[in-house]
């Protein structure tokens, strides 16, 4: 029974060193983030990002089902992936030159299934 109250205090030290510990979010890429409507729309976003840094961006909203995202043009500078119902980009470390990139997504928002083109443009930072 004496185990319990040293496992306790354990866990309160491992906790109390956590919560020093800063949470760093990554910086926010997307300055332009139009909703899209999956109604057969374009939307277009505006991305600023320094070189060689990465941007790790959601696309689902609130009310509505991602099914699929898929590269429609790809960028001629920087790395794209799809990941899950968003998408990752990674800029080249130098020289900083604009680029861009289009997606297409399909899913259901709220009840009606759709598509949206979103035509991301991309900047240095």
């Amino acid at each position: 029974m004496r185990a319990r109250p040293v496992l306790l205090v354990g866990v309160a030290i491992a906790a109390s060193a956590m919560s020093g510990l800063a949470a760093q979010a990554s910086p926010l890429c997307i300055k332009e983030r139009t909703p899209f409507a999956l109604s057969d729309d374009t939307v277009k976003w505006t991305m600023a990002i320094a070189p060689g840094a990465d941007c790790i961006q959601g696309l689902r909203w609130s009310y509505m089902q991602i099914f699929n995202v898929s590269v429609v043009s790809g960028p001629s500078r920087g790395q794209l992936a799809v990941v899950g119902s968003g998408f990752r980009y990674s800029a080249e470390n130098h020289p900083p030159s604009p680029d861009k990139f289009t997606l297409l997504i399909s899913g259901k928002n709220r009840h009606d299934l759709g598509t949206s083109t979103l035509e991301v443009e991309v900047n240095p930072q």
